[in-house]
């Protein structure tokens, strides 16, 4: 049979990070390159005894559920993101396969093919590929350590009128970065004048390594301005949590979330109503709130850990941005050392990373690099470190 493809799919491009992680397979390989939390530090004991609760009330677990998803654990869910100041009701929020899903639900129900899309320079890798497979033109604005640089958004927003805005002014991937609050309220502000919704994507927001510091999202800013609607919300309990749950949410306005529902039908129905009610029962009985101080304590170890490595290779040029929270280190190589080339060289010496290049939607910054820090630890991350400092001496003393 002689399948023809359709063009959105034949024009993708395979993701980066997924590709890496086939390499890794198998091998005596260190990986820095996923978003993988540390598995050790999952709780598996409460997650066990979560879905033990579930299966005693019964086979009606096994059934279909809400497209919306499972009522009780929306209402935890409002609850929690009340204490957060973000006040929603049951029917302005949506349970999703995970958060890329939830971006994807977004972008179809709020774009059209060649529509354009605003992204902050870099930004993350997989929601390009949302973009791309829809088929919608991205621009990208210029950000520093405050985040988004208001002046260069408005200039894009004025010139091509984007349909949509997408952030991560919490510990963004790939670069860690914290927002300022002033540049939150620039952009909401921006937004909210040109009339653009704010697509605020927040998976790593509750990883801060100051347990007292508070960076208020953008949903929360924007009704507490009174122009509730600018934002629609998402994040995933895949980093807090574990990622084989596969449940994250959408928060937004009710002719949104209902649009999303819509087109969710039509892509899976709902979400899986078991992992859902494992994660409302967790909830019930779980101090998750203790849990994520727990990782957050051990990820800022291994962050500082990997940190004290690099410094220890004392690798000229080499340069990095330390982040507050959240799970990568973004490694600014020497100068004129092209880090897919150095991926090659790297994955041959057992160490693997994601060349900053894949986080631009256009012009990339070729000497950049994203390193996971949570997943590996002690002799394992010091191994890694070695091998990917190897891997840089050999092409700089080439050139």
């Amino acid at each position: 049979m002689d399948y023809r493809f359709s063009s959105r799919v034949t024009a993708l491009k395979s993701s980066v990070v997924r590709d890496i992680l086939k390499l890794t397979q198998g091998k005596d390989m260190i990986s820095f390159a996923g978003g993988l939390p540390a598995a050790e530090l999952f709780p598996v004991q409460a997650i066990r005894e979560a879905a033990d609760r579930v299966f005693t009330k019964g086979a009606s677990a096994l059934q279909y559920g809400l497209t919306e998803g499972f009522m009780p654990l929306r209402e935890q869910l409002c609850e929690r993101m009340g204490h957060k100041g973000m006040n929603v009701r049951p029917d302005e929020m949506l349970l999703t396969t995970g958060s890329q899903q939830a971006i994807s639900l977004i972008v179809e129900v709020l774009t059209e093919p060649g529509d354009t899309i605003l992204v902050e320079r870099p930004t993350y890798l997989a929601c390009l590929q949302v973009f791309e497979m829809n088929g919608l033109n991205v621009i990208a604005a210029d950000s520093d350590e405050f985040g988004i640089v208001a002046e260069d958004a408005e200039r894009l927003i004025r010139e091509h009128r984007p349909k949509l805005v997408y952030a991560v002014p919490t510990f963004g991937n790939p670069t860690g970065r914290v927002w300022s609050t002033e540049r939150r309220q620039q952009l909401l502000a921006l937004c909210s004048s040109y009339g653009v919704p704010i697509l605020e994507d927040d998976p790593y927001g509750e990883i801060k390594y100051d347990v007292n510091a508070v960076y208020p999202t953008l949903f929360a800013l924007d009704q507490q301005a009174g122009r509730s609607g600018s934002v629609i919300y998402t994040s995933t309990f895949s980093k807090t949590v574990a990622p084989g749950l596969r449940t994250g949410w959408a928060m937004g306005p009710a002719e949104v979330i209902a649009m999303m529902a819509k087109a969710k039908q039509a892509a899976d129905l709902h979400s899986s109503a078991i992992d859902q009610q494992i994660v409302s029962e967790l909830l019930d009985s779980f101090p998750l709130d203790e849990h994520i101080k727990v990782i957050s304590a051990s990820y800022g170890e291994r962050m500082r850990e990997m940190q004290g490595l690099l410094v220890q290779q004392h690798i000229e040029g080499l340069r990095w941005i330390e982040p507050k929270g959240g799970m990568f280190l973004w490694v600014e190589l020497p100068e004129g050392l092209d880090a897919e080339a150095l991926l090659r060289a790297s994955v041959q010496k057992g160490v693997a990373f994601v060349p900053g290049s894949s986080f631009y939607a256009y012009d990339p910054q070729r000497n950049t690099a994203r390193l996971n820090f949570t997943y590996n630890i002690g002799a394992k991350t010091a191994l890694g470190v070695e091998r990917f400092a190897e891997a840089i001496r050999e092409f700089t003393a080439r050139s």
